[in-house]
């Protein structure tokens, strides 16, 4: 591939690359036409299953980045870059009307971006936003970058050298090396924020507003108090705090239960295009995939989905007046190993249990039968759909294709033997046909995994997937939790050290990983990153990682999906739709971005007749 050059030769590549997730004609399907506008009304969309939105700071912590949570707090703070569509094309860019950056530049061979920022731009309070604003975010996520849920080690804010505002409107980042452009506007300049530093930049709740986050200990001071805030979730739609925002909506209610409210934000300034036509918007969550279907069936929802079981009674929807539409995601779905696990740590950390357990699932039938065809395998960090330049023929290819006989062997390869059901360790020791480092003779393959609850796919799955493990003598005990707590107990822990008692986790019913336009590993596999969950660690991984960042040759980004599909830093599940959708015929605007981002203040209602009651 041809070297990209500059920050526009990139954004071509972002487009190419997921030219895949279209469905007709080289964009993404817009929805119905016809029917006349109108304005006004309320519309209800439904949460994926016990998903509860329960984070509002534009700076996630660990354990709060479910997609949904950035999905929602994005209305209200608008991203400077973001996985947008272009809505002439119906293509994806990292800039458009509902960003707040327009098109970056690269200059010094790559070593520095320069970002302008939109004009005219103001806080709900009626104060400019400026490049004040994004230094503010800068120095808070530099002073505690191991509290930021998107932090991974070299990367933001660790690749900048210098922040330098140029104007009021224009930030330059003077990088420590040369960056891939496309990897660096699409996975960096996608982090940066604008933040109300005039309203937020205080060290106590009353305290003067300052330059505080000037200095390492006020920024940590600052950062402290508007985590203490974000972390009260029933005081967020009274809280002053969140009150000053810039996006197109603004928060009127945001109930204990996740249930979330937004109403047009009557002081944005931003493009006319952006500026809603609903009078509210609900994000309502429910404990069960059933309980959903049963209030969509009775009309209580007018943007919801239905279990991929039912997808044969479509037809029941679409003749009330509703339309059926799979949302494909840009995502990768996994069960993630906790290499530091107290119980199964030095399991995980041999290859050849993790190639044993990868030959044992089934991701055709789990696809075909219980997902009824609306998942497509992950057979490595890259996805396989929709098809992109990133994806190379190798990688197309299952490298651990299901074989309970190929499982077996490995583990009587390297000393295991099955009895009563459960395969224990008779060869001891380090060497090529022993069990390995930190295994016990007679110590049993018994696991535990956490996996979310409130569907059925996930729990067929799951059982599935315990039943296919036992053919070759793995026990697996499988616990479900509701999302959240799934996400609370899986961040990434020391050996031996509190809360590191969890073997496996899955949190992918709808996706375990929403990738940025470029899909690199830095924050899932890279050593120490946050989103590294159970603490994977490769010095060739991290290798190749770096290189998807550095060079803009897509050779670099085909050695890293290559090499962790082959050393399965995580167990590779089907990948899900997002979510079967079913939505109002009259309901029209709605773009299902790949990127599982939303932007209600597109959508609008139509006279139509036949139209959903």
């Amino acid at each position: 591939m041809r070297s990209l050059r500059s920050a526009a030769a990139a954004l071509l590549v972002l487009v190419a690359a997921l030219t895949g997730c279209t469905r007709e004609g080289g964009s993404i399907d817009m929805g119905p036409t016809g029917g006349t506008p109108v304005e006004g009304g309320t519309a209800t969309m439904a949460l994926p299953p016990a998903a509860t939105p329960n984070w509002i700071f534009p700076i996630g912590a660990p354990g709060y980045g479910a997609s949904y949570n950035y999905a929602i707090y994005s209305l209200m703070f608008t991203p400077v870059y973001d996985a947008v569509q272009d809505r002439a094309k119906g293509e994806l860019t990292t800039h458009g009307p509902g960003t707040l950056g327009l098109e970056p530049t690269y200059a010094d061979g790559n070593r520095t971006v320069t970002v302008p920022l939109r004009e005219g731009v103001e806080w709900s309070d009626g104060t400019p936003v400026t490049a004040r604003d994004i230094e503010f975010w800068f120095r808070l996520v530099k002073a505690n970058k191991a509290d930021w849920g998107s932090y991974s080690v070299g990367t933001m804010p660790d690749n900048v050298k210098r922040f330098e505002t140029v104007d009021d409107h224009t930030v330059r980042l003077h990088l420590t090396r040369a960056y891939n452009p496309d990897w660096f506007t699409a996975n960096q300049l996608s982090l940066l924020r604008a933040l109300p530093q005039h309203a937020w930049d205080a060290k106590t709740d009353g305290g003067r507003i300052g330059d505080w986050d000037r200095t390492t200990a006020g920024a940590k001071a600052v950062f402290a108090r508007l985590t203490r805030h974000a972390k009260s979730l029933g005081s967020y739609a009274t809280d002053p705090l969140w009150k000053t925002v810039n996006g197109p909506w603004k928060l009127a209610g945001w109930r204990d239960s996740g249930q979330v409210t937004i109403v047009p934000n009557e002081k944005y300034t931003g493009p006319k295009s952006e500026r809603p036509h609903l009078d509210k918007v609900v994000f309502k969550p429910f404990t069960t995939a059933d309980s959903e279907y049963n209030v969509l069936r009775s009309g209580g929802v007018d943007y919801g989905y239905i279990p991929p079981s039912v997808m044969a009674q479509k037809e029941r929807f679409e003749d009330k007046g509703y339309r059926v539409d799979p949302w494909e995601g840009w995502a990768a779905t996994y069960i993630v190993y906790n290499f530091n696990s107290t119980h199964g740590g030095a399991l995980m950390d041999q290859l050849y249990i993790r190639r044993a357990m990868q030959h044992l699932v089934d991701q055709k039938a789990m696809s075909d039968v219980i997902w009824q065809g609306s998942a497509t395998p992950t057979l490595g960090p890259v996805p396989v759909t929709p098809k992109s330049q990133y994806l190379s023929e190798a990688m197309e290819q299952n490298r651990y294709p299901f074989s309970v006989a190929k499982a077996r062997r490995l583990l009587e390869d390297h000393g295991w033997r099955t009895e009563d059901g459960t395969a224990r360790c008779v060869r001891p020791g380090t060497g090529d046909d022993r069990c390995g480092k930190g295994i016990d003779r007679g110590d049993p393959l018994e696991l535990t995994l956490l996996s979310q609850a409130g569907s059925t796919e996930t729990t067929n799955m799951m059982q599935e997937l315990k039943s296919s493990l036992s053919r070759a003598g793995i026990d697996l005990t499988v616990r479900q939790q509701p999302l959240n707590s799934v996400l609370g107990n899986s961040v990434p822990c020391t050996a031996k050290g509190p809360g590191c008692d969890w073997d496996m986790s899955f949190f992918g019913t709808a996706g375990s990983w929403y990738y940025p336009l470029n899909p690199s590993g830095e924050q899932l596999f890279s050593t120490g990153a946050s989103a590294n969950f159970g603490n994977y660690s490769d010095k060739k991984a991290d290798r190749v990682i770096r290189g998807v960042q550095y060079s803009p040759d897509m050779t670099a980004v085909h050695e890293y999906g290559e090499y962790l599909a082959e050393q399965l830093p995580v167990m590779w599940m089907p990948n899900p739709a997002y979510q079967v959708s079913v939505i109002r015929n009259d309901l029209r605007g709605i773009e299902q971005n790949p990127t599982v981002t939303f932007s209600p203040q597109h959508w609008y209602y139509v006279k139509e007749k036949g139209a959903a009651k």
